[in-house]
């Protein structure tokens, strides 16, 4: 049955609750998910199959999500609490704060993005309180309001411009994001009249999780924990906006012309499309992101990336990442998918990278 395929979700936390439960190196369990799945999902073969499945069991592990993600932070201070998690020695701190970032990153953003795109209060709140965990309970605002209308344009921060670097992209896509979600907030509160700094800004809910969380650790189980939360919801950030690096690389496209078909990477690895909700079969979604992720249609005419986990491998080291795969991508895209306006785009981004002229009409 298809919608078993998502209980991977469920199964990947579930390591990391089982490690922090019998601690001591156990704590690696769960960072310990992050190379195996990498492996399989770069040596299987792509998964171009539409899926048929029952909505209810599809959802279910999306919302076990929470809970989860609660109880894995309990069993962390339960842990630390009983003994079983010794925050003396290096290598279970280390253990611990990778296993929270990977767990908190993936596969709790992929969760977090479909349950942000849903329309009933209910999951956009569970988006909310997901969104916490990797530092950024705000991102539905950004996402929903300007990267659905702006991508693969120089408004959107989520759209990574020729030649920057996966690190780099972290920074800049961070930053954006927050700002775009001042900007939005502050402009809905001035057309109903309300000043920018009005109490119901939701800016400041964001504000008020972000601190609650390492707060509430620390009080339960000391500041060493409190800090080591922390830099999980670093790492988990970091992990987030690496991922979301990859999904609309280098891709151009005039602000006031339709989104088409060419306008994402789709990455259809067998392990990717399960544990990222869909979002890695990603154009489909920006046709219509209101489209359970269960129904999205994978594209076969789309632009294809090779596995994202191999993409994320090679844009840790940037010259593999533009040499390998973004170059040789990019040209395809631009001569084989750019409308002759995106072909003109294109020319200028490749200029200010410093890449080749690889548009005939412009050698």
């Amino acid at each position: 049955m298809d919608a078993l395929r998502y209980y991977l979700i469920p199964v990947v936390t579930a390591c990391g609750l089982i490690g922090f439960y019998y601690g001591e190196d156990w704590v690696w369990l769960g960072a310990a998910t992050f190379p195996a799945l990498m492996v399989l999902d770069i040596l299987l073969p792509k998964d171009f199959a539409a899926r048929k499945v029952n909505a209810f069991l599809a959802y279910l592990p999306l919302y076990l999500q929470l809970p989860m993600m609660i109880g894995l932070y309990g069993f962390l201070i339960w842990g630390v609490r009983e003994g079983r998690i010794d925050l003396g020695e290096p290598s279970q701190v280390i253990g611990c704060i990778l296993s929270l970032g990977w767990l908190s990153g993936v596969p709790t953003l992929p969760v977090n993005h479909e349950l942000m795109h849903r329309r009933h209060w209910l999951p956009r709140r569970i988006a909310q309180l997901l969104g916490t965990f990797y530092g950024d309970p705000s991102r539905d605002i950004a996402h929903v309001n300007t990267h659905h209308l702006y991508l693969d344009t120089l408004y959107d921060s989520d759209t990574p411009y020729r030649g920057q670097t996966i690190y780099s992209f972290v920074f800049t896509a961070t930053v954006g994001s927050v700002k775009d979600a001042l900007k939005i907030e502050a402009e809905i509160l001035r057309k109903r009249g309300k000043s920018p700094w009005h109490l119901s800004n939701r800016v400041y809910q964001y504000l008020a999780l972000l601190f609650a969380l390492p707060c509430l650790v620390a009080y339960l189980a000391g500041p060493a924990l409190g800090l080591m939360t922390v830099a999980a919801m670093i790492v988990a950030k970091g992990l987030v906006e690496g991922f979301n690096y990859f999904q609309h690389y280098g891709l151009v496209r005039d602000p006031n012309q339709p989104i088409l078909l060419h306008h994402a990477w789709n990455h259809m690895g067998r392990i990717a499309r399960p544990l990222g909700c869909e979002i890695t079969n990603h154009i489909n979604h920006h046709l219509d992101g209101y489209t359970p992720f269960y129904q999205l249609r994978p594209e076969r005419e789309a632009p294809q990336m090779p596995s994202l986990f191999l993409c994320f491998l090679l844009g840790l080291v940037p010259p593999l990442w533009f040499n390998l795969v973004a170059k040789p991508k990019l040209k395809d895209w631009d001569l084989q998918y750019a409308t002759p306006g995106e072909r003109k785009l294109a020319v200028e981004a490749n200029k200010s990278a410093g890449w080749p002229k690889w548009i005939p009409q412009e050698a």
